[in-house]
């Protein structure tokens, strides 16, 4: 079970985009994750027909570590850091360390 998921609201911890928030578009396997709008790089595209892609200079947002990432805590208004809790029903939940609040329901 990971900290850090896809679809989660994430807030950028540390690197030139220190501040901003995203949803995880992606979560990759060397603890790296991929958040919207969020570390914008220019890349230089050739055209592919086959694929329908066009040529030219395109922006596309790059992985960050996981560790500069943290969740967002919307009731406190800033990132926190993230537990595991096994609840009485068996099943194994996230929760954030500051208020003790559940985050998957």
């Amino acid at each position: 079970m990971q900290r850090i998921r896809q679809g989660d609201d994430v807030i950028v911890t540390a690197g030139k985009d220190k501040g901003r928030r995203g949803n995880v578009v992606k979560v990759l396997a060397n603890d790296r994750v991929v958040v919207q709008n969020v570390n914008m790089a220019k890349k230089h595209q050739k055209p592919n027909p086959g694929a329908g892609k066009p040529g030219g200079i395109i922006e596309k947002e790059m992985p960050l570590h996981i560790s500069n990432v943290m969740l967002f805590n919307p009731a406190k208004g800033k990132g926190d850091r993230v537990g595991f809790r096994t609840l009485e029903d068996g099943r194994k939940v996230r929760y954030f360390k500051s208020d003790n609040e559940v985050v998957d329901v």
